[in-house]
C-alpha cells in the first residue's frame, strides 16, 4: 500500500475543482484499489445538492472521481473521462447528507484499455454501506494518445 495523499494532492491532479472536487483525502492504494475519503456530504454548499439534500445516489460522482484519482496515481494524468453506465447498483439510504460520519469510498478497477476502464465500487459511512455497484468511464482522445 502508498502513503495517504490530502486534498491539496488531489485538487492538483483531477480536473474536479474547487466544490466540485468531492473526496477529501486518499487513505491507500495500489495498482488495483484505492480508498478515499470525504467530508463534503455535510457540507450545506455542496454543489450536488438540491433543494438543500444530498441525494445518495450522489455517491456515483464520489466514485467517478476516485477513478480518476486512481487514474491519475496509475500514471494517467488528470485525462478527460465521462460516466460511461452504472450497472449493479444497490443504495441502502435516502440521502447522504444524512451521514454523519466521514464516507469511505472504495474503488476496485476490474478492466480497462485506452477506451474506457471498469470499476467496482462501494461507500461506506457510519457503520454501515451506503451504496456499491460498477461503473465504466469512457476517456476522450487525449487518454487514447498514451
Amino acid at each position: 500500500m502508498n502513503p495517504p495523499l490530502d486534498r491539496a494532492w488531489i485538487l492538483g491532479h483531477i480536473p474536479h475543482q474547487g466544490g466540485m472536487c468531492l473526496n477529501d483525502a486518499v487513505e491507500h492504494w495500489d495498482s488495483d484499489h484505492l480508498c478515499c475519503t470525504a467530508l463534503s456530504h455535510r457540507d450545506r454548499h455542496n454543489p450536488l445538492r438540491a433543494q438543500g439534500r444530498l441525494s445518495a445516489l450522489s455517491g456515483v460522482e464520489y466514485a467517478a472521481q476516485a477513478v480518476a484519482i486512481h487514474g491519475a496515481l496509475l500514471g494517467g494524468g488528470a485525462a478527460p473521462g465521462m460516466l460511461g453506465s452504472v450497472r449493479d447498483l444497490v443504495c441502502n439510504c435516502a440521502w447522504l447528507d444524512e451521514v454523519p460520519d466521514p464516507l469511505c469510498i472504495e474503488v476496485e478497477r476490474l478492466g480497462g484499455d485506452v477506451q474506457a476502464l471498469l470499476y467496482r465500487f462501494q461507500i461506506d459511512g457510519s457503520g454501515r454501506r451506503l451504496l456499491s455497484g460498477r461503473l465504466s468511464i469512457i476517456l476522450g482522445p487525449s487518454s487514447q494518445k498514451r
